[in-house]
């Protein structure tokens, strides 16, 4: 049966798309401004270090903790006051003049925010079937790449001009919007409350969380962090030191990858839907793998060929996670599906910190800036999207079995 997309569908898929921007470039923003923000600051790398993994770590625990309630109340009032608690954070962000603040208002911001993306997905699974969720969470997905296409390069601008701060307050200041819009157009979401079992918010987080039929789902992502969270901290250091490229030139490379990203989103989506979420998530793991390995052994590399290799693969990286991403939203029964959302977006979270961590530790940067062991970075990524094949296949087995 075809499902037909009305104007209100088309408009929540686009209120939840800019709402995952806000979250996203939030994130993402503080990575740029860390010369600027030590500086100002007075305080070195490893503090800083502290003030981007908070942000992460506090995500992961916050959504573990709410997943016991995330199936209890209308998913609007709830995406509500939790897209508020980010809004509000995000503006002390842009008020924090010192160390102490800027690192207790980051583990706020994670808080709230750590919560909004599983919220977000659990929507799409309520509102939408099976076959088209494919191309609602590749158009929601955009959102990282629109996050690096225009929110970057404008945040480290505007911070060019007023201050490190202020692109906390643009962000702010957009979320605020995208809050009205929510509060006023955006209809309660109900339908899980008619099936609800559990009231009590303790038992229903443990029983979701080791209910046996969901736990390849929840292993599966564990690994499926593991490729972004490994490669990407090291990406721009390797590109300069190893490949060859001028730093002037990592913009353009971010601004062409992003932007190819955002195009290819939506036809990853939309290709799911029509050969089949596993068929996809299969294909693109295996190149994905293919271009790692063979990506983190490079020398000194043309800037076109670097481009063209960034570019294929973030494509191949977003097939892999819009496909898991709707194959994971019709594992769990409705009464659970908030609560698994919850649980897997903590998950993510936490074993990315986590990930991060382990690659600081396998690779070796000589004092010229020349990274060391990279490639050994590429088979541990190669090997973790292996496993997530294997899982993902039993995944897909549970959800052909459940239909």
């Amino acid at each position: 049966m075809d499902f037909k997309f009305t104007p209100y569908h088309i408009f929540v898929v686009g209120l939840l798309a800019f709402l995952q921007f806000t979250v996203v470039l939030d994130f993402m923003i503080l990575s740029p401004l860390g010369v600027l923000v030590m500086s100002e600051l007075h305080i070195p790398t490893e503090k800083f270090g502290y003030v981007v993994s908070a942000y992460a770590f506090s995500a992961g625990i916050s959504g573990l903790l709410s997943a016991g309630f995330a199936d209890r109340f209308d998913r609007k009032k709830l995406l509500l006051f939790f897209y508020i608690g980010f809004v509000v954070a995000t503006f002390l962000c842009g008020i924090a003049v010192h160390y102490e603040f800027l690192l207790f208002v980051r583990i706020l911001t994670g808080m709230f925010a750590g919560v909004l993306s599983s919220i977000s997905f659990a929507i799409v699974a309520d509102l939408f079937p099976l076959q088209v969720r494919g191309r609602v969470m590749g158009f929601i997905m955009t959102a990282f790449a629109a996050s690096q296409v225009f929110g970057l390069p404008i945040g480290i601008y505007i911070s060019n001009i007023w201050g490190w701060q202020s692109p906390f307050l643009m962000i702010a200041g957009v979320s605020g919007v995208v809050g009205f819009f929510i509060f006023f157009f955006l209809k309660p979401v109900t339908k899980h409350l008619d099936n609800k079992t559990d009231t009590h918010a303790f038992h229903h987080l443990i029983t979701t969380l080791t209910q046996p039929r969901y736990l390849p789902a929840f292993i599966a992502t564990t690994l499926l962090a593991t490729g972004g969270f490994m490669l990407m901290p090291f990406g721009s250091a390797f590109s300069v030191h190893n490949l060859g490229v001028r730093l002037e030139d990592l913009p353009f490379i971010y601004m062409v990858t992003g932007i190819v990203s955002m195009l290819g989103g939506p036809l990853m989506g939309r290709l799911s839907d029509s050969i089949g979420k596993y068929n996809m998530f299969f294909g693109a793991s295996t190149i994905a793998a293919i271009i790692i390995l063979y990506f983190t052994r490079l020398k000194v590399t043309p800037l076109p060929t670097v481009i063209i290799i960034n570019s294929l693969l973030f494509v191949f990286i977003a097939a892999r996670m819009i496909s898991a991403n709707a194959m994971n939203s019709a594992v769990p029964e409705l009464h659970d599906r908030g609560a698994f959302m919850a649980i897997s977006s903590s998950i993510q979270q936490i074993s990315g910190g986590i990930a991060a961590s382990v690659a600081g530790l396998i690779v070796i940067q000589t004092p010229s800036g020349y990274l060391e062991r990279y490639e050994v970075l590429g088979y541990v990524v190669a090997t973790a999207i292996v496993c997530t094949i294997l899982l993902m296949y039993k995944v897909n087995e549970m959800i052909s079995t459940k239909k």
